[in-house]
């Protein structure tokens, strides 16, 4: 009979004999429990570390070079390549505590160690110094654990001075994703400003608001602001000052005190405002883009009645993600997203029992997957566009029973209040509606007698719609979008038929010009700008309710059909924000 660690076999061999083979299974563990105790008892022991660490005594540690060799290729290497130290029995050992070197010894003869918080900074400290690569690593996967905002800081800094780059990474990953609640810590306002220029020119700081970076910024020089006054024009250079509002700028021009005394920042910031509210174009600064998961929302919509599905759709794995429900089923609403929220705005309840044009604007968290409901429109607004200017949501047109609007209001989610502001040229229900260079343009649509291929656009420092060029077809219920300084108005409705033409107006050039057609016709169709690309959601081609989504590349103006909704509806609501942190039932993957 063999122990349970033992394992022992026989096999025939070539000339007809049989070979006799036995392995002990734990006789590695067994030797080294052996040898830890001659240590212990300081027998057969072949060199003594003496750690010498500040103003501490000296510490002797009586040990197995070979022992120590197999643990730390900076002990391998004292002791087997020539250096003095292989001839010596006392070796010095400094710029490490006793006490960590103590683990580590322990460490290599039994192949485990306790560490706690407040003493893991030395222990991985002495781990990198002497390579004990898993000792490293289970450290650095604990202080991963331990992040918060009020250590993410100094972590990152100690994991840079030891060379340690996967905590120095994570570290930095928690900083950007943290910014807000980082920036109020002491940390924070001890960095020195060029490491704060430095975080604060990360595209992927995790901002609601880029309001956030700029009082970050300011708070810090008020810290000290006799030494740091002298920075704030670097700093105000690395925010992204054209993501501001003119509002905010200007009030903090008449109120920061800081501004007031330095006249070239004054200047600096005015003529971003002047940029602003003049409207041109901001493509040279990037958007802060989060690593975090971003999907493309869709709200309700149309099939047989109106639905009250809210879905997210992944375009990195092709999932869809069924959410919480509308409390009230729409189609023909709008969707959009002020500072992570997704609103979903107007509509109409059309069911069996009676069709209900909506005045309601309801907000989606995707922190709680909950909808709470907001302050309605003045009026009910069936095929509306909307659109953000200044994070406020402007309500543009749409029907209400026979009705069909030229009025506008805008929607400021801070105060839960709408406001009227000037009407448009024209009555327009479903309209295409989208914002660039902080201006509003409003395509196309149908005013109760006919379908248009005219545009305006709205200031909103004037509050006044100019009217621009017209498309070069007419088209109600299409698709509208920015992108790179261009409109895009895709498919619609003619009067005749539905559209698969794409066209796009430039604004510098102020015209229209065609690009490549969409592979299936629809009107009533979703968009949404995703990653510099388009992607076209649904709809309606004149016989049926399109499932398919696609997906258009401006650098090769080529459309890709991409994946499909769980199924096919007209009318809905889409725009893009964070990936939902609950999640009401399991996702599912579309092969289309």
């Amino acid at each position: 009979m063999y122990a349970p660690e033992c394992k022992a076999e026989v096999t025939p061999s070539h000339n007809g004999s049989r070979t006799f083979s036995y392995t002990l299974e734990d006789h590695t563990k067994q030797a080294f429990n052996i040898m830890n105790q001659l240590r212990l008892s300081q027998q057969l022991c072949d060199v003594t570390l003496r750690v010498k660490y500040k103003d501490i005594p000296p510490a002797d540690f009586q040990a197995h070079k070979v022992v120590l060799a197999s643990s730390s290729p900076v002990f391998k290497a004292m002791f087997t390549m020539g250096l003095r130290e292989q001839g010596m029995e006392i070796i010095p050992i400094e710029g490490i505590h006793p006490k960590v070197m103590e683990r580590l010894i322990e460490f290599a003869y039994t192949a485990s160690i306790s560490v706690g918080e407040q003493c893991v900074l030395h222990v991985m400290n002495g781990a990198v110094m002497y390579q004990i690569d898993s000792v490293v690593k289970a450290c650095c996967d604990f202080l991963v654990q331990q992040l918060d905002p009020s250590n993410a800081i100094g972590i990152a800094n100690f994991a840079e001075q030891i060379g340690c780059t996967e905590l120095h990474q994570r570290a930095r990953e928690y900083i950007y994703m943290h910014f807000g609640e980082v920036s109020k810590q002491e940390e924070f306002f001890n960095l020195s400003h060029c490491q704060l220029v430095t975080l604060i020119s990360r595209d992927e700081l995790n901002v609601r608001c880029e309001s956030e970076v700029f009082h970050a910024c300011i708070n810090w020089v008020k810290y000290d602001c006799e030494n740091r006054r002298l920075y704030v024009q670097a700093l105000l250079k690395a925010v992204r000052c054209h993501s501001l509002t003119p509002h905010f700028l200007q009030m903090q021009l008449q109120k920061c005190e800081i501004l007031k005394s330095d006249s070239r920042c004054k200047d600096y910031l005015a003529k971003i405002f002047q940029d602003l509210t003049l409207h041109k174009p901001t493509n040279d600064m990037p958007c802060r883009a989060p690593k975090v998961g971003q999907l493309i929302y869709t709200a309700g919509g149309y099939f047989r009645h109106s639905l009250s599905y809210l879905e997210a759709y992944n375009p990195s794995d092709g999932s869809w993600i069924r959410l919480a429900d509308l409390q009230v089923p729409r189609s023909g609403l709008a969707g959009c997203v002020v500072s992570g929220l997704f609103y979903a705005v107007g509509g109409r309840n059309n069911s069996p029992d009676g069709n209900m044009d909506s005045d309601a604007i309801d907000c989606y968290n995707p922190m709680t997957n909950r909808w709470s409901p907001c302050a309605p429109m003045s009026v009910a607004r069936n095929r509306i566009g909307v659109g953000v200017i200044d994070g406020m949501i402007y309500a543009v047109g749409g029907s209400f029973g026979s009705t069909h609007h030229n009025s506008v209001e805008r929607y400021e989610p801070e105060r839960d209040e709408w406001q009227s502001v000037a009407p448009m040229l024209t009555r327009r229900i479903g309209v295409g509606v989208a914002v660039l260079n902080r201006l509003l343009y409003a395509v196309g649509g149908y005013d109760g007698t006919n379908r248009h291929n005219t545009a305006e656009c709205y200031y909103p420092e004037r509050d006044e719609w100019e009217t621009i060029a017209s498309m070069k077809t007419i088209r109600s219920g299409a698709g509208v979008c920015a992108l790179n300084n261009c409109i895009y108005a895709m498919g619609g409705y003619d009067g005749t038929n539905q559209l698969n033409s794409v066209e796009r107006y430039d604004v510098e050039l102020g015209t229209w010009s065609f690009v490549a057609p969409m592979k299936h016709r629809r009107s009533a169709l979703g968009v949404t700008v995703y990653q510099g690309k388009i992607y076209v959601l649904g709809g309606y081609d004149g016989q049926t309710f399109l499932d398919s989504v696609e997906c258009y590349d401006s650098t090769t103006d080529t459309w890709t059909e991409v994946t499909c909704m769980t199924s096919g509806r007209s009318g809905v609501g889409v725009a893009i924000t964070m990936e939902p942190c609950c999640k009401q039932t399991e996702q599912q993957k579309c092969h289309c």
